[in-house]
């Protein structure tokens, strides 16, 4: 059971009967990552006129991180991260896994960084030809460290994890961009038992918004609120 969240020294530890996580691996990181999420518009944030996710739900922020492939110098230094960050938690010797659709591309430039076997999963098997739902070269006796892109709920990050898992794969854990940070997918990757690592996250954001005056000081609190409770939240 994974019962209490902590970082030792940047650095993952795991002892008898117990699994520490940090979901931010480095805090300089996760400013600077929120920073250049910020700057080429991968995430926008408009309190005062909020988005409407597929979900329904209505939000002061709008997350794709797809864009940040357009920009040479930071798709490299996000690749070159999470690349570090993945030698440092699990060492080498794995296939990524990259969940689809977002994530492929990241995934595809990370594993060219480890010169590592690349693999990407589908949300669900395809309905002709062969009917897979992992696709590329997979060797269920090789490990698997899967990138994702964006984490919200955790329930199509871990969708890949299970058809991991079900075609025999052992699933080291997971690396991505950025989390939201809602408590339902801490609960969700805590069930599965799934390691995950970001590089930056809503809490980051939201201190790098107000200090690069991309919002004001009073959308502060509407962002709060929002985090606190999204599916209910409602624009004043």
């Amino acid at each position: 059971m994974i019962n209490d969240f902590c970082c030792q020294n940047n650095k993952l530890s795991i002892e008898k009967n117990f699994i520490h996580l940090c979901m931010i691996y480095d805090q300089n990181t996760a400013q600077k990552t929120a920073k250049y999420l910020l700057q080429i518009n991968a995430i926008k944030l408009n309190p005062k006129n909020p988005y409407t996710w597929a979900s329904g739900w209505k939000s002061p922020i709008y997350c794709d991180n797809r864009i940040s492939l357009s920009f040479p110098k930071i798709r490299s230094y996000l690749a070159e991260t999470i690349a570090k960050q993945a030698q440092d938690l699990y060492g080498t010797d794995y296939v990524i896994a990259g969940v689809a659709t977002g994530a492929i591309g990241m995934g595809m430039l990370v594993a060219h960084v480890l010169n590592a076997p690349f693999i990407y999963v589908r949300p669900e098997p395809k309905s002709h030809g062969r009917q897979n739902q992992i696709e590329g070269q997979f060797d269920p006796h090789k490990k698997v460290l899967v990138i994702e892109d964006l984490i919200s709920t955790g329930k199509s990050s871990l969708n890949a994890v299970k058809a991991l898992k079900k075609e025999g794969g052992e699933v080291l854990g997971m690396l991505g961009l950025f989390d939201y940070g809602f408590p339902l997918a801490s609960e969700n990757f805590e069930e599965e038992k799934i390691q995950l690592h970001t590089l930056s996250d809503y809490n980051h954001l939201i201190v790098e918004a107000e200090k690069s005056n991309y919002i004001e000081s009073s959308e502060i609190e509407v962002l709060k609120a929002w985090r606190v409770s999204p599916s209910e939240w409602q624009p004043a």
